[in-house]
């Protein structure tokens, strides 16, 4: 298993490595982005007297509003030397266009390389893809180089469709599924449906991508406990975004993803653009190294998670990752009390009448958020209705408003045109 050396140095040897490298970014973009340009201007910070991280943590943070508004300004090459265009997915808003250089595709596929040997993989491993590698999406594409690199075998098997899927795996028998948790648990619904006999399977793990499998404290929440109680295999999480053009993926030791630190400096913020401790919700604000054509200086992300610092039993002295707790955008004030998506989600997922759901978050006239939530049940009667509405109440204290749907529907919602992966929060709110 490969482990890049400045992974296992001391976090001293981490962070003087990482001021050489942020120090370096600097100057690049002092010189070659129109958009980093007028920012120092804009706050009066004169790159080249920046000498250290503190005096760093001094420039303003960049937000995903100005990604999207100025997003060609960030472009610090001539269009000539752009070797792929990606998006983001446009989840929070216009999605933004990632523009990558030669030398990015490789540094990515470094990336994707060294994640795949976090989460255990080998040369000899056979990894099926059940996401889409088309529609600019960067995830895809970087899986699959990555796992080139690796010189592991591949299946391009595409998002959905279980019998396609358990075809695949009972003829050419691969090793890993790289695929969404919640579709992991549908594909163990088809095995037991027709009969395939999951734990004689070739699987025997699963990189999980897109959804969260753990909670904060790192056991895992419902999605992961529905897959490891009836198959038996090896999850491993990861987070990344676009943006960032890195991963945090999870080690053997299931305790959050690892900072590559050769490829990332990470801080995580409070309201106020200051360190928050470890264990403390922060908001991921990343500034990329070794990118060439998009690079990011203080990027808030927009998600929030928590971050440990303790040596990992693997060997790495790199900051772990909590799963991202949820999107600052998407943060819901309900009658009273904070929630983000994927704690609603969670609740959801343990819900055995409830087939699939959709959580949509409007304005009410008094412009406080609303809760709709759009469900598929087993079945539509008066006492399944009571039934859900009673799990509502005893975990959330409130009920929000709901509206069963059959299947079709439901997949219409959370598949629409041009998605890239099941959308389960749509946010109408003004």
């Amino acid at each position: 298993m490969y482990i890049p050396d400045i992974e296992l140095q001391s976090k001293a040897a981490i962070r003087a490595y990482q001021e050489k490298e942020v120090l370096r970014l600097l100057g690049y973009l002092r010189e070659f982005s129109p958009f980093y340009k007028a920012w120092f201007k804009k706050h009066d910070i004169v790159a080249d007297q920046v000498q250290s991280l503190e005096a760093f943590s001094q420039i303003p943070p960049v937000t995903k509003e100005d990604l999207q508004e100025h997003n060609w300004e960030f472009l610090c090459v001539d269009k000539s030397k752009i070797a792929e265009y990606t998006t983001t997915s446009g989840t929070l808003g216009r999605p933004v266009i990632i523009a990558l250089t030669e030398k990015d595709l490789q540094r990515l596929s470094y990336n994707e390389y060294i994640s795949f040997c976090c989460a255990d993989g080998t040369d000899s491993d056979i990894y099926q893809l059940m996401l889409t590698l088309d529609r600019q999406f960067m995830a895809g594409m970087a899986y699959y180089n990555g796992i080139r690199k690796l010189g592991a075998g591949v299946l391009r098997v595409g998002p959905g469709v279980p019998s396609m899927q358990w075809e695949n795996i009972q003829r050419i028998q691969p090793t890993t599924i790289v695929g969404v948790p919640s579709f992991i648990v549908k594909l163990i619904a088809y095995a037991k449906e027709h009969h395939i006999d999951i734990n004689q399977t070739s699987v025997k793990k699963a990189v999980c991508i897109g959804e969260n499998i753990r909670n904060t404290d790192f056991s895992l929440n419902v999605l992961g406990k529905k897959i490891t109680e009836q198959w038996n295999i090896k999850l491993y999480s990861t987070y990344a975004s676009t943006e960032m053009q890195t991963a945090f993926t999870e080690c053997r030791a299931g305790q959050g993803g690892h900072h590559h630190p050769e490829l990332l400096y990470v801080e995580l913020l409070d309201e106020n653009n200051q360190p928050v401790a470890p264990g403390e919700e922060g908001e991921v604000t990343i500034t990329t190294l070794g990118v060439e054509g998009m690079p990011l200086l203080r990027y808030k992300t927009g998600d929030i998670c928590q971050y440990h610092y303790e040596a990992c039993s693997c060997g790495r002295h790199t900051l772990r990752l909590s799963p991202v707790i949820g999107r600052k955008k998407q943060m819901i004030k309900y009658k009273g009390t904070t929630l983000y998506p994927p704690a609603l989600f969670d609740l959801l997922n343990d819900m055995e009448d409830v087939k699939e759901f959709v959580v949509e978050v409007y304005s009410n006239e008094l412009g406080t958020d609303e809760i709709l939530l759009h469900l598929w049940p087993r079945e539509e009667s008066e006492e399944m209705d009571r039934k859900i509405k009673s799990y509502l109440q005893a975990k959330l204290r409130v009920i929000p408003q709901v509206r069963y749907t059959g299947q079709q529907d439901i997949m219409r919602m959370q598949f629409p045109e041009n998605s890239r992966k099941p959308v389960k929060f749509v946010d109408n709110r003004s």
